[in-house]
């Protein structure tokens, strides 16, 4: 497997622009005669099939959602970063692309992340131009808040509801071209398989998810917009639905996996409340903005919070980093929380939890103020604790939220399947060992807008588009070897759910591949992944059938891939030596114990490439070369 990136030689702020100049077009008359499967319908998916409709390719998106609108991304709060410098802070296109290569612990690509700040301000003035509902300042301009692991407001927030109203907007996008005829939409269908021919994707398989056919379909290019894997640990902030079967299927068939195990811990998180609990819930960063994060000074102190006087509080962010304060990246945050808490000085009834206090905040400023800024996530969170942050600080603990691997792509966003493109969180390439707040949806549609219907337009000029159908033998053999899949899994009858197991895996994972990691540790998870992989498919209960609507089935086959793929997750911690970002290796700790990078020996993208069932995945290196900037130990203080 030869891993190469692609990217455009001369000055690092003129790649992108000498990219599309020197790129092969194709005539728009020709663009009528390609086909171009996108699977997910989140912000990448949705603004990549918008776009590519719009210049004419016949698109065909699928989803498993009833509608696009329920796509994850809704789920996003706090904002999009850009660098449009409103506030005139000293902001930029180069202290953004600088921030986000620094907020990554120095481990992405510099071209694909200044290519990120870039395009930035577009996607602002293509939102606003579809009727994004951005805030707004008194005199029209739209408004900025700060986010951790800048200095400057460069994040556009529409309350905290951000992610839902941009996929409003590339939604209505998308639809305009359905309307039209160039993308046809297919809810409630699954990516159960990729097909690769000759080398090229070509193809997927999927399972309506309403009637239980199986279904193939062909195309002359593939892109993945499918979102992360942290569902893996089982409780994390993600829909319950969110998983990792399309970029597994994709790996098993030759795309290479690269840094499964950078997972973001986000510091803002309802802390956990009962062993049956399904998910957990996000508090959007923005709240740092106001809310200070504090703990008792006294080990064990139960006091109620207002019984707690002022100097037997520990600010421990606001002291500990006084130049960032409470608005350091969320690795940071989450590790201190994390530390706060293994020293028995965690709040709440578990002790896993500290608290974010608005108490200042609403003096300074008054409860109308704060609530107008805040008020729909004040309300969320009063209505799942019963708690009114007005009156008494939220109890806030880290969460599984985000994922930094995915599929290794190049700068065309394509992965090392010819014709298998990959947007946003399915892919590796942005974000390094730590992905700033904002950036999610800043690079979902950079990606989707404005990257992909760039670099594809290269692919297709470039190959030789032989035509293929489904009649091809490749797509009998994935359709043969996904129904045998289907038919496994509901012929085993055992006594133990598809939750039960998933709970098993994913507290595996969280105490041994989390926020703290050791060698002992995981080796003693990787030793027990083959009895968990065992139990699964000898005592596994699923009920009803494959022919109709069966949510069992489908939390069954996602279990099983989460299964499969925490091997590779594992192997990848164990690899990389050196903590880095949210990935604290208890052997390399500075003496203050902050997180000890290994330039020298890390400074690279781990790439796993599939060798078969049972054997152990190969690890490719693709180098990490910095012209632009100096390599640092990351200082927030």
């Amino acid at each position: 497997m030869q891993l190469d990136h692609r990217i455009p030689s001369g000055p690092l702020t003129e790649k992108w622009d000498r990219f599309r100049f020197e790129t092969n077009l194709i005539n728009p008359a020709n663009k009528r005669k390609f086909e171009i499967i996108v699977v997910g319908a989140g912000l990448a998916g949705a603004s990549a099939s918008a776009t590519l409709g719009e210049l004419g390719y016949n698109v065909k998106t699928f989803c498993i959602q009833d509608s696009p609108r329920r796509g994850h991304s809704i789920a996003a709060q706090g904002g999009i970063n850009a660098a449009k410098n409103y506030q005139n802070d000293g902001d930029s296109i180069w202290r953004l692309f600088y921030d986000t290569i620094k907020g990554g612990d120095f481990r992405a690509r510099e071209a694909n992340v200044y290519r990120l700040a870039q395009i930035s301000n577009q996607i602002i003035d293509q939102c606003v131009a579809q009727g994004v509902p951005f805030a707004r300042e008194y005199g029209g301009l739209l408004a900025n808040r700060s986010f951790g692991g800048a200095q400057v407001s460069r994040t556009f927030y529409a309350r905290g509801q951000t992610g839902q109203q941009l996929l409003l907007g590339a939604y209505s996008a998308m639809m305009r071209q359905v309307k039209a005829g160039k993308v046809t939409l297919h809810p409630r269908s699954e990516m159960m398989d990729l097909v690769v021919i000759n080398g090229q994707a070509r193809g997927i398989v999927t399972r309506n998810l309403i009637t239980g056919a199986i279904e193939s379909h062909a195309a002359d290019a593939v892109v993945l917009a499918t979102g992360g894997y942290g569902n893996a640990y089982y409780l994390s902030t993600n829909a319950m639905a969110s998983n990792v079967t399309a970029t597994w299927r994709a790996y098993k068939r030759g795309a290479a996996f690269a840094n499964p195990c950078f997972v973001q811990i986000h510091p803002t998180c309802i802390p956990v409340h009962g062993t049956y609990q399904s998910k957990l819930t996000l508090m959007s960063e923005s709240l740092r903005n106001d809310g200070r994060v504090w703990v008792p000074t006294r080990i064990g102190d139960k006091r109620p919070p207002a019984e707690i006087p002022e100097p037997e509080r520990d600010y421990y962010l606001e002291q500990k980093y006084p130049s960032f304060g409470n608005l350091v990246p969320r690795d940071v945050a989450s590790r201190n929380a994390k530390e706060k808490c293994d020293q028995s000085k965690g709040v709440g009834d578990t002790g896993l939890a500290v608290y974010l206090d608005f108490a200042d905040a609403i003096n300074r400023l008054g409860e109308a103020a704060i609530r107008q800024k805040y008020g729909n996530l004040f309300d969320m969170y009063e209505k799942i604790t019963g708690q009114d942050p007005v009156k008494e600080p939220m109890t806030i603990y880290p969460a599984v939220h985000y994922t930094m691997g995915g599929l290794w792509v190049d700068y065309h966003l394509m992965s090392t399947v010819p014709g298998l493109f990959v947007l946003g969180e399915a892919n590796f390439s942005d974000h390094g060992a730590n992905r700033l707040g904002a950036s999610a949806l800043m690079q979902g549609l950079a990606d989707g807008y404005f990257v992909l219907p760039a670099t594809i337009s290269s692919h297709f000029s470039e190959s030789a588009m032989v035509p293929i159908t489904t009649s091809h033998p490749a797509f009998t053999e994935a359709i043969d070897t996904t129904k045998g899949r289907i038919q496994r899994l509901l012929s085993i009858n055992g006594k133990r759910t598809p939750d039960d197991f998933h709970r098993e895996l994913g507290l595996l994972l969280w105490d041994h591949c989390g926020m703290a990691r050791n060698e002992a540790g995981l080796k003693l998870a990787l030793g027990r992944l083959p009895e968990l992989k065992e139990n699964f498919w000898y005592d596994l209960k699923v009920t009803g059938s494959g022919a109709d609507l069966n949510q069992t089935l489908e939390r069954a086959g996602r279990v099983a891939d989460f299964i499969e793929f925490a091997e590779v997750m594992i192997l990848d911690a164990l690899s990389r030596q050196e903590s880095c970002g949210c990935h604290f290796r208890e052997e390399s700790q500075t003496a203050e114990h902050e997180a000890k990078r290994m330039d020298d020996t890390y400074s690279h993208v781990s790439a796993w490439q599939y060798q078969g069932e049972g054997q152990t995945p190969q690890l490719h290196k693709e180098p990490l070369v910095f012209e632009n900037i100096q390599l640092s130990q990351r200082s927030y203080k």
